[in-house]
């Protein structure tokens, strides 16, 4: 296998999930639905009653749905991460997944691409979100919709390599849906996207630990650093962790000789 081999496969791959989405216009307006309801109905109910206290990133006092626009950043790429595992999913039992990891090329190069494809599907939803939030009144620093960018490719790949790793242990389609729902709504309101942190611990300790421990909060605080153009280096830190071990997990459950897949492959042959 030579570079240009890799270099084909990788721009089909990320060619066909970006002809995918294009197609699929109602994925690009249903990903904005959900954090547009939050920041145009909820926000603005919030916005009269609730002020966020002068807390790093900000250096003065922000309106609740200026708070909240990083953790909805955050929530669209999460939802994506999970529809593309949907459809990896399906693709890996009668798709074009299904013959591409039959083919000389690594399988973790084969992941890798399609995790990258992915994120490339998300930053389109998060750009097109930011471009609404703009004109309904949420200004961010202009800089900051540039610098941000490595934040949410980074973001973005920890979300889909944490899909990636449950669409590994899914047998049937049907079951998927029910994990999702069971992933992206926990991981969401307990976290920092929502209500800062010290009012968490304020309410509840309990509820501050499981934030205070739920990678999506970093995810969440990584963003919203990058927007005000400074480095949370204990999300940065997080996050990259977070991103390697749960791609490694899911090269290593895509591997028919061992992992996950080797055990689904077994069980029908053992009761058969």
């Amino acid at each position: 296998m030579t570079f240009i081999h890799y270099a084909r496969a990788f721009a089909g791959i990320v060619q066909r999930e970006l002809l995918r989405f294009l197609q699929q216009r109602e994925r690009f307006f249903a990903a904005l639905v959900r954090p547009l309801i939050w920041l145009i109905i909820f926000a603005a109910g919030f916005r009269a009653a609730l002020g966020i206290s002068i807390i790093p990133p900000y250096e003065t006092y922000i309106t609740y749905d200026v708070y909240i626009t990083p953790g909805l950043l955050a929530m669209i790429q999460l939802f994506n991460g999970m529809q593309s595992s949907l459809s990896m999913v399906y693709d890996r039992e009668m798709g074009s997944m299904r013959v591409l990891l039959t083919t000389p090329l690594p399988r973790w190069f084969l992941l890798v691409s399609r995790l990258f494809a992915g994120v490339l599907v998300s930053l389109f939803q998060v750009y097109a979100f930011l471009l609404v939030a703009y004109f309904v009144g949420v200004e961010l620093p202009p800089w900051g919709y540039v610098v941000a960018l490595p934040a949410l490719i980074l973001t973005g790949m920890m979300f889909g390599a944490l899909g990636m790793l449950l669409s590994s242990t899914i047998k049937q389609l049907e079951n998927f849906a029910g994990i999702m729902n069971f992933v992206i709504f926990p991981m969401f309101f307990a976290s920092s996207a929502l209500y800062p942190l010290w009012k968490m611990r304020e309410g509840s300790w309990i509820l501050y630990e499981v934030c205070r421990l739920n990678p999506f909060t970093y995810a969440v605080e990584l963003i919203r650093f990058a927007f005000y153009q400074k480095m949370n280096w204990e999300a940065f830190a997080v996050v990259g962790g977070c991103t390697v071990v749960f791609l490694a997990l899911s090269v290593w459950a895509y591997d028919p000789s061992r992992g996950i897949q080797q055990r689904k492959a077994m069980g029908p042959a053992a009761a058969g």
